[in-house]
């Protein structure tokens, strides 16, 4: 079940905005090559795309001057049939600006072609990264954050650095080359109009550095609250079966649409700070564009500048405002990128479980597993074991009994070490735990628990999935001594019948047998069982407990008892009670204690309820 809000409550503020832009750049440095040559790509195509104004510019001051000269010439009482105008020139002009716009579109296709390889190179590594990383954290970082909220960090968060990156990045870059281009160019036709249009740049870069950045926490909190969204809308569909017996739609509904609208204000928020910053831009270039077309309107008039020229200039406007345009428009999703870039970031800074020591110091014993004065407590609690000490040899029985939520699965947690000790050791094979790599620890378990997990594929796929390098006779074999094999064969697909994502296209009791069949593959030397034969018909129950037997002879087992009947011979009993171990002893040493335990197996069978 989700965890709801409280887990999203506890993250921490974005960092620093800079800071991560750099370290979110810091992935590209391995690829300086393959951006140099986009760089390079991207002068020459702007410099192509530059030059065409000032060259159609040519065009037509050759067009003025021959309507000038005629019209002194039909002044002067001369009989022409056309104007003078050099149309051979003017063509050989036209051909020069279109083979120049294309010259700039080939080079522009190739720069983006290799910055969308090197982008998605980048994203393919910040994804391994982050996988890597979630393999690397604790149990307890999964008990602290919700689905939702690792899922939207995953996948949404990962889709906004890879939109800027593939689409935006190159866009930057070209900006950022036009910009300082078309200045150079301007400068070229008339220094004064220049300074005209500068004035309008410290303004801008006031609304791009000042105004933009704003709308960073905005952003933020737009990205906690989708991720908050994801987690109830994956909650509400796991659950529909429990909502509509229940009657909950309506609540469901009101507490979506409480999500929704916190989701609408922070994004509103974020989406109309970084609006504004368009508009702005816009009026501050208009200003600029009409300051400098009366005053090179003048200087026309004056023959100070020629009128093509007056008309390049005007074009390199629009084109000297475009890069600053494209820059605060791309600040909308830049801020986006940032913050899920933030988020990202935080997952790959949680601190990874502790690393295993290389010695490994082997004590003799003939005990398969030792406590020894361990000591332990979920992180911010009091301490649930103090100095609990057990041994387990070959081939016993451990059962683990209890109220629910009494902590039974604590014990489990540390066996396979989902949560490491605070003092003690638990020592397997005379080795502390600690010091063996926990993948190498967890190849002496198997788990059979009560909440079945199947994946999305065929029932010979989930079994199989106990030892992947199993021949299909053995796979057979564990389907038969799990009584899995007698309902397969029944199936329209038999083995290869696809399992939905939650398995519920067969019972219960099927998933459970699958389950075990997956023990017996596995073949463990230690298992875990959650006896899980409630809410099955007698029929079913019988084969599980048929099957469990089998999986249990032989083998190390800990087992999780919901009954107390079925473990009376175990060879010893870890009693439970509010996270803690109460008494631990056989059976019959138990009732003679006349404590808690005594107390949970009378209240059972009086009652004829399990727990």
């Amino acid at each position: 079940m989700a965890r709801g809000p409280h887990a999203q409550a506890g993250r921490r503020k974005p960092k620093n905005f800079w800071k991560t832009t750099r370290r979110l750049l810091n992935y590209m440095s391995n690829r300086i090559f393959g951006l140099v040559v986009v760089l390079i790509l991207a002068i020459v195509s702007v410099i192509f795309q530059i030059r065409t104004p000032k060259v159609l510019g040519e065009a037509t001051t050759e067009i003025f001057k021959g309507v000038m000269k005629g019209t002194s010439q039909q002044k002067a009482g001369f009989n022409l049939l056309g104007l003078p105008i050099n149309y051979d020139k003017i063509l050989h002009i036209i051909i020069v600006v279109i083979l120049m716009y294309l010259a700039a579109a080939v080079f522009a296709f190739f720069q983006q072609l290799i910055m969308t390889y090197i982008s998605q190179n980048t994203v393919y590594k910040m994804r391994g990264d982050l996988k890597d990383k979630m393999q690397k954290l604790p149990i307890n970082y999964y008990d602290t954050h919700s689905n939702g909220d690792i899922m939207s960090r995953a996948v949404n968060d990962m889709d906004n650095v890879a939109g800027i990156l593939q689409q935006n990045l190159t866009q930057a870059v070209t900006s950022v080359v036009q910009f300082v281009g078309t200045l150079w160019m301007m400068f070229s036709i008339s220094w004064k109009l220049t300074l005209i249009a500068l004035l309008t740049i410290p303004v801008s870069m006031i609304v791009v550095g000042v105004v933009a950045p704003k709308s960073q926490k905005y952003f933020a909190a737009q990205q906690k609250s989708l991720g908050l969204i994801n987690d109830q809308v994956e909650e509400n569909f796991a659950g529909q079966q429990v909502l509509k017996t229940f009657n909950k739609q309506a609540d469901t509904i009101k507490a979506f649409k409480r999500e929704n609208e916190n989701y609408f204000k922070s994004s509103w928020k974020a989406q109309f700070v970084a609006g504004i910053v368009m508009p702005l831009m816009i009026f501050l270039n208009n200003i600029g564009y009409v300051f400098v077309a009366i005053v090179g309107g003048i200087q026309v008039a004056n023959g100070a500048v020629t009128l093509g020229n007056i008309q390049a200039f005007l074009q390199y406007m629009n084109q000297f405002s475009q890069p600053i345009s494209q820059m605060a428009n791309l600040m909308n999703t830049i801020q986006v990128t940032i913050a899920s870039a933030e988020r990202i970031f935080e997952v790959m800074d949680e601190e990874e479980m502790k690393a295993t020591k290389a010695d490994r110091e082997v004590e003799s014993t003939d005990n398969l597993i030792e406590l020894e004065h361990v000591q332990f407590g979920y992180e911010g609690k009091d301490l649930l074991l103090t100095d609990y000490n057990l041994e387990v040899k070959p081939g016993q029985q451990v059962a683990i009994v209890g109220p629910t939520g009494a902590g039974k699965t604590t014990i489990i947690n540390l066996l396979e070490r989902f949560y490491d000790i605070k003092g003690g050791s638990i020592r397997l094979n005379g080795v502390d735990t600690r010091d063996i790599d926990r993948e190498d620890l967890r190849r002496h378990f198997a788990m059979v628990l009560q909440d079945t997990w199947l994946f999305s594929g065929s029932i010979y796929d989930n079994i199989k999935y106990g030892r992947e390098d199993a021949t299909e006779e053995e796979i057979m074999a564990a389907a038969k001594a799990a009584h899995v094999d007698n309902f397969v064969r029944r199936l329209p697909d038999g083995y290869d019948t696809v399992l939905n994502e939650s398995g519920s296209n067969v019972s219960q009791g099927q998933r459970q047998l699958i389950t075990i069949a997956r023990a017996f593959l596995a073949n463990p030397e230690i298992l875990i069982l959650d006896e899980a034969t409630s809410s099955v018909d007698t029929r079913t129950e019988t084969h599980i407990q048929h099957a469990m037997e089998r999986l249990l002879k032989g083998r190390t087992s800990f087992v999780v008892a919901h009954r107390l009947s079925t473990i009376q011979n175990a060879d010893n009993i870890i009693v439970m009670n509010h996270g803690s171990v109460v008494e631990t002893g056989t059976h019959d040493q138990l009732l003679a204690l006349d404590g808690f335990y005594a107390d949970l197996y009378n209240s059972q069978f009086t009652s004829g309820l399990s727990f």
